[in-house]
């Protein structure tokens, strides 16, 4: 065809040939882009991101949206937060992953996926993988094996590419004697306190600055639309009261549940952890174990294990010596339960790892098994057997109020003609639900979804059944300034006074530069001097607050005072750094040298892997298909 073409093309009917090429190319972009399919939502240096793909995160996206939102999403907030274009980007930064392992020879098996969907618990039946389980769940999330086992593949080379560019992350000493050095460091402030309270009496109020603040912030006085309700109740309580249970007919439950007052075996057991992470270099795992055989030795000799546990634990439970109380089997995890459950009463177990550490366990106590007794159970037995009969006789007598009603045409003419009782809130909005049945979550929302003249349908509630009749509405408005005038000098004095405080403040910080120091210039306020405090000081009742000490950091070495005033909350602080001394470059507890080695070299990878991946991403030939996103 080619050597066709060559041959003749000088003749007219080849040239109108190509012309037709030409513009094919020219009007479907295919000269530009042969490899854009129309159908994907990008292509990434000629591979395509296929529409299903984006659909199925992007579906998956708006589900964990919604779960945040308590089920309903606001109107318009997918859009105003570009979620389409954020998973779009997130699909091709995966094949961006993808394509880097290939090019660095990290190849994943089907094996290597295999094993990784037969490791996982929720796939699982008794311990071992299930296929009937794993086909049925993916089916339930509508999604098939193959889709399920491509996306897992994608995460599992993204993880390995970044094990792969994060290894080459170091953290020499000198990084972390700098970081030592930084964390150690140490300042005294001298710093004043000012209060707006104090101020709130030099505010002057005139009745023209007054309505003038009050036109600028009237919204804020607006009320909100109150309803008043009529309504019926009906309680379980009513019903269950007229309930009577025979010992016979007690009994017969008794039998027929009696599984269900078995008590299984629990075990007392106290605990001394030894905490490590998947993270922990191995340095740190060998020691931690170290010690923990150490500590278990101690134990062994009949050291006292409480003490040894408030002394040594690194768990939540040291400062009760360990205890852990009482528990079943199948409460803890697996390594630990079957320790505790292999030991005797006052046996002490060997060193028991699990995910959080290392562990020394004492078993203290075995409760056996046990069959609670009729007797115990006779009256809880009969209290909830009632209240279950109750809700079905209050359920019949709500439900034939209801009918009533309806025959009856209105609310209004049923509570004249029938024995139950039509109860009448007053008004009242979102905020202040008159008490008792009215301020039940489950009843205000029922009540405030309704218009006015709107009747509910039968509303559950966890005491009985409500019927609710919007009687009236009073819709939202902005009230007169007289109306409200208590509460809009109160609003306007405060913050008024916060002004007045923050003028005040940057006078005093203006005086404490020219007088060379905050004590000089504080006059009758009182000056608060600090602990010598790190950046990692702790907020106390007598320190200053985190945020004071957060600007002390930022000022430079031989600078004294900050720009201007701290604002906490409606306070403002005025302060000086009174002393500032270095920290030291070396640590004297190793372990905290290897958790800011840690810490640092999870930075640096990060940093790498940003890098690379920014590196690879301009390298890149990226389409996006912006027609399908919109």
């Amino acid at each position: 065809m080619l050597k066709m073409l060559r041959r003749q093309a000088q003749s007219t009917l080849i040239q109108g040939l190509v012309l037709l090429i030409a513009i094919v190319f020219i009007f479907w972009g295919v000269g530009a882009n042969m490899n854009n399919n129309r159908n994907s939502v990008a292509t990434v240096n000629g591979r395509e991101i296929s529409y299903q793909d984006f659909q199925r995160a992007y579906e998956q996206s708006v589900e964990n949206f919604r779960q945040q939102f308590g089920g309903q999403l606001p109107p318009g907030l997918l859009e105003k937060m570009g979620i389409k274009q954020q998973v779009v980007a997130r699909l091709i930064q995966a094949e961006l992953f993808r394509q880097g392992g290939e090019e660095m020879g990290l190849v994943l098996s089907e094996s290597a996926v295999q094993r990784e969907i037969e490791k996982m618990p929720v796939f699982q039946q008794d311990g071992h993988f299930d296929l009937n389980r794993y086909k049925t769940i993916l089916s339930q999330n509508r999604l098939t094996p193959t889709s399920f086992e491509d996306g897992l593949r994608a995460d599992l080379q993204m993880n390995r590419v970044r094990g792969g560019v994060g290894s080459f992350a170091m953290v020499p000493d000198s990084m972390v004697r700098g970081w030592l050095a930084f964390a150690g460091e140490e300042i005294q402030l001298s710093y004043v306190v000012l209060d707006p309270a104090e101020f709130e009496e030099k505010v002057e109020i005139n009745d023209t600055d007054l309505a003038s603040w009050f036109a600028d912030n009237k919204e804020k006085y607006r009320s909100e639309p109150k309803i008043r309700l009529k309504y019926l109740f009906f309680n379980y309580d009513e019903d269950a009261g007229k309930i009577v249970m025979s010992d016979e007919e007690l009994k017969g439950l008794y039998e027929s549940k009696k599984e269900s007052y078995q008590q299984p075996e629990q075990r007392h057991a106290r605990h001394i952890l030894f905490k490590v992470s998947k993270e922990s270099p191995d340095s740190v795992r060998a020691e931690k174990k170290k010690k923990a055989e150490q500590v278990l030795a101690l134990a062994k000799q009949g050291r006292d294990f409480a003490k040894l546990a408030e002394k040594y634990s690194e768990g939540p439970t040291k400062s009760r010596g360990g205890d852990l109380g009482f528990f079943a089997r199948g409460r803890m995890v697996k390594s630990f339960d079957e320790a505790v459950f292999s030991l005797k009463a006052g046996e002490i177990s060997t060193v028991v790892e699990t995910p959080f550490g290392y562990h020394i366990i004492k078993l203290e106590e075995i409760r056996p098994a046990e069959m609670k007794s009729f007797a115990e159970v006779k009256d809880s037995l009969a209290a909830s057997s009632r209240q279950q009969q109750a809700r079905s006789l209050t359920f019949k007598r709500a439900s034939k109020a209801y009918e009533d009603i309806m025959r009856a045409g209105n609310l209004d003419k049923y509570g004249e003609e029938s024995s139950e009782q039509v109860l009448v809130t007053r008004y009242f909005g979102k905020s202040d639900p008159p008490e008792g049945i009215v301020a039940d979550s489950d009843f205000l929302k029922m009540a405030l979804s309704l218009n006015k003249g709107e009747l509910s349908s039968l509303v559950e509630l966890d005491t009985g059944y409500a019927i609710i009749f919007v009687d009236d509405v009073q819709e939202p408005a902005v009230p007169e300034l007289d109306a409200v005038r208590e509460r809009v000098i109160a609003d306007y004095t405060r913050e008024k006074a916060v002004e007045l405080a923050g003028k005040a403040a940057a006078d005093l910080l203006a005086g404490s530069r020219e007088k060379g120091g905050i004590a000089a210039a504080a006059g009758d306020r009182q000056v608060h001097i600090s602990d010598f405090l790190k950046r990692s000081s702790p907020a106390g009742k007598d320190a200053p607050p985190a945020e004071l000490v957060r600007d002390g950091f930022t000022l430079a070495w031989n600078t004294k005072f900050p720009e201007s005033p701290v604002r906490v909350d409606t306070r403002y602080y005025v302060y000086e750094i009174s002393e500032r001394r270095p920290g030291t470059q070396e640590g004297d507890d190793l372990q905290q040298q290897e958790q800011i080695r840690e810490q640092l070299l999870a930075s640096v990878r990060n940093e790498l892997i940003t890098f690379w991946l920014a590196r690879v991403s301009k390298q890149a030939d990226i389409w996006t298909n912006d027609t399908l996103l919109q």
